[in-house]
Order: structure tokens, then C-alpha cells, then sequence
């Protein structure tokens, strides 16, 4: 029954004008529309998207919430720095980056904090 539906991620945000704020200046995204007058939708290609949604629990998840696959994940790290956003170093078991980018054997990835501190990736497959 949901194969075929489009899935849409659900982030929180204590300040629903700082995250818009920060999507479009650090990101260049605008949302497409509004649900209500404390959420914002973006999309994404092949009928993805996301929602943005004001809540006080913004912030609090310790994993990865949201990611985007790209076919030249430096060039996007690059475009990015540019416009200010700040790569997270990790060295963990199983996981250590090297200028914000890890490598493995299924590609590559780099994690980066939105303005509510939720926990977002970008990565690129082998």
C-alpha cells in the first residue's frame, strides 16, 4: 500500500522564522506552501519533500533526521561552506570524517546542524 506514495520527512523547529531563515539563506530552498501558519513544505525532486514544523522538542534527536543524495557530494559540501554552513567532524567507531566528509566502502557523507539542531546529511553512493 505505501510503496508507490511519496514520503515526506517531518523536522521540528522551535523557531519556524529562523528555520525558514536558515533554508533559504543557507540552503536556497523556499518552501513550496504552508500547511498552517507554524509549518512550511518544502520539495524535492521525484515527488520528495519535507515539512518544518514549530514544536519546543526541535533540537533534541541525536541522529540523523533528514538526507539528501546528490552525485558530486564535494562540489555540494563546497556550495554549502560557502554559504556558511559548518561541516560536524565525527570520530566514532565506524565512523570517522576527514574535512567534514566520511568515506566508506558504500560511499560518502557529510553532517551538518540545521538552525533548530536537528541533524541533516548529504551523501553520495559508490
Amino acid at each position: 500500500m505505501l510503496t508507490d506514495s511519496d514520503i515526506m520527512a517531518v523536522l521540528p523547529a522551535k523557531d519556524i522564522k529562523r528555520a525558514k531563515d536558515f533554508y533559504r539563506d543557507k540552503l536556497g530552498l523556499e518552501p513550496s506552501e504552508s500547511a498552517e501558519e507554524d509549518s512550511l513544505i518544502y520539495r524535492g525532486g521525484h515527488g520528495t519533500g519535507f515539512l518544518v514544523y514549530q514544536t519546543e522538542n526541535a533540537g533534541t534527536a541525536k541522529n540523523t533526521q533528514m538526507g539528501w543524495a546528490t552525485d558530486d557530494l564535494e562540489r555540494e559540501v563546497e556550495e554549502l561552506r560557502g554559504r556558511g554552513v559548518v561541516f560536524e567532524e565525527y570520530d566514532q567507531p565506524g565512523l570517522k570524517t576527514e574535512n567534514g566528509i566520511a568515506t566508506n566502502e558504500w560511499g560518502k557523507a557529510a553532517w551538518f546542524l540545521d538552525s533548530e539542531g536537528n541533524i541533516l546529511n548529504i551523501s553520495q553512493r559508490a
